[in-house]
């Protein structure tokens, strides 16, 4: 990357400066199109060609922002500011990647910084009273916070007091509030026609599901036994009706069709909380034949930011939203395939001795940290060369062909599969076939333009792929429930 250069320390021509330019405004198409990996590419080099335009930092800064390359992202920011401090987009983009870590004080820096330089901005304005008023709420939500003995909102529902209307046509639990093949063979197709289920039926099902996964380990051990296959999905992030298209692909879970979905269930696409609901309902149904593990995005702060704790507020209630997140904090974080296959979410770690039995006794029942075993599990990511780096995404670290090997090798395990990044095919075999990545959300947000994949796994654990397309949807746009500060300026 190129990097700042001091005024008066290199010339630069106006025919050089022209190209760069023109590489600019080529990558900003790529980036309306949703191409932001050559979008990314090309303003890497105009900012070669001319590291003294702040724009093309902050353009590559929001670029990194829409492929969660948050740290990546904060170090673009900060060049443009350098250049040009009077830059504004450069401060948007700053408090745009801070924000989507969750830092939200160091965001309310620069939104306060904007609306101060700019006091009749409704936007600037706007932003800086919605972030001020989100670092209250983090505030009030720590000091009230009673980790050791903190009691479960299950306590404080009277599930006997809510009453189902006799007008309402959708599922039913059974007497004893469980799930049934009745109940999931009539909830697909309810959903299907944007209708919700009734909120008893869905806080029982939270309430079902919390209650068994409590009882689970942070490693969940799976056999495919002789003649039998396993089906592996990525990444769904709420987009439901691909969700039944894999089903119909693939057919429905059940004793014989059993499934591993491998993390950010929710969040982004518009349908979070059918994707969701339904997903908990087969792991009651098959218990031993339908597994989850945890994603990033199975979080309090990313759910704040990115759609799906307004989905459930405006779909159901703000306790509802609560109680998922309880059950987050239970979510199993990775599995074991027949002692040779480990799946997680994100990836491997900042340190060569981790063992299978370190990850075993990891307390997962909380927010993910900002380092250690957890955090790594659910964001880390591969990268090409060897050795280790810092993440791009600010959490998490990149890690290499070795570190896969050596990590496989202490092990005594095959490969990895784990999901987290977007893929153009919907999957991606790396590291000498050691670490395969799965992605199970087509045209991601629509407009990646990706297809999706999932994995079938047999005795032989040898890995059969299966891409896909998107399907049609209601007219709801992806994001349509997220954070109103996950808005940013548009390109320069």
């Amino acid at each position: 990357m190129g990097e700042p250069i001091e005024n008066g320390h290199a010339e630069i021509s106006d025919e050089v400066k022209e190209k760069a330019e023109s590489i600019k405004n080529e990558a900003n198409q790529f980036f309306k199109n949703g191409k932001f990996d050559k979008a990314l590419a090309l303003y890497s080099e105009a900012i070669d060609l001319n590291p003294n335009v702040a724009a093309y930092y902050g353009n590559r800064s929001f670029c990194n922002i829409k492929m969660d390359f948050f740290g990546a992202a904060l170090e673009d920011a900060n060049s443009a500011i350098k250049i040009d401090k009077k830059y504004i987009k450069g401060y948007y983009r700053r408090a745009s990647a801070n924000m989507a870590l969750g830092k939200f004080k160091l965001s309310l820096r620069d939104y306060e910084a904007v609306a101060k330089v700019c006091p009749k901005d409704k936007d600037a304005q706007k932003k800086f009273t919605e972030c001020k008023k989100l670092v209250h709420q983090q505030a009030f939500a720590q000091a009230i916070a009673v980790d050791d003995n903190k009691v479960s909102l299950v306590e404080s529902l009277d599930l006997e007091s809510m009453t189902i209307e006799s007008t309402y046509e959708g599922p039913s639990l059974d007497e004893d509030g469980k799930v049934t093949k009745e109940f999931m063979d009539k909830l697909l197709p309810y959903l299907k026609n944007q209708k919700k289920i009734h909120k008893k039926c869905a806080y029982q099902i939270l309430v079902n599901i919390k209650e068994y996964f409590e009882k689970c380990d942070s490693l969940i051990d799976v056999t495919i036994p002789k003649d039998k296959k396993l089906t592996v999905c990525g990444d769904i992030h709420g987009q439901f009706y691909d969700l039944l298209n894999i089903f119909e692909i693939n057919g429905l879970p059940s004793e014989e069709n059993p499934y591993l979905f491998n993390g950010d269930f929710v969040d982004r696409g518009s349908f979070s909380v059918e994707v969701i609901l339904t997903l908990f309902g087969f792991k009651l149904l098959y218990p031993n034949h339908f597994f989850m593990s945890r994603g990033n995005h199975e979080s309090a702060t990313m759910n704040k930011m990115y759609g799906f704790e307004g989905e459930v507020v405006s779909k159901y209630t703000s306790k509802m939203a609560d109680l998922f997140t309880e059950v987050y904090n239970l979510l199993p974080l990775c599995h074991l395939i027949n002692k040779k296959i480990l799946t997680m979410h994100g990836g491997l770690f900042s340190k060569d001795d981790v063992t299978i039995e370190d990850i075993r006794k990891v307390d997962r029942n909380r927010q993910p940290p900002d380092s250690g075993i957890m955090c790594e599990l659910l964001w880390s990511d591969p990268q090409p060369q060897n050795g280790r780096a810092a993440s791009k995404r600010g959490t998490g670290v990149s890690f290499g062909p070795d570190i896969t090997q050596n990590f496989l090798n202490r092990n005594n395990l095959e490969y990895i599969i784990r999901s987290h990044e977007v893929k153009d095919e919907g999957y991606e075999v790396a590291h000498n076939g050691k670490c395969i990545t799965v992605f199970s959300a087509p045209n991601y947000c629509d407009q990646m333009g990706n297809k999706g994949a999932f994995i079938t796994l047999y005795e032989d654990l040898k890995p059969n792929f299966t891409s896909f397309s998107s399907v049609p949807h209601p007219s709801v746009r992806p994001m349509a429930y997220a954070n109103s500060m996950m808005s940013m300026f548009g390109l320069a």
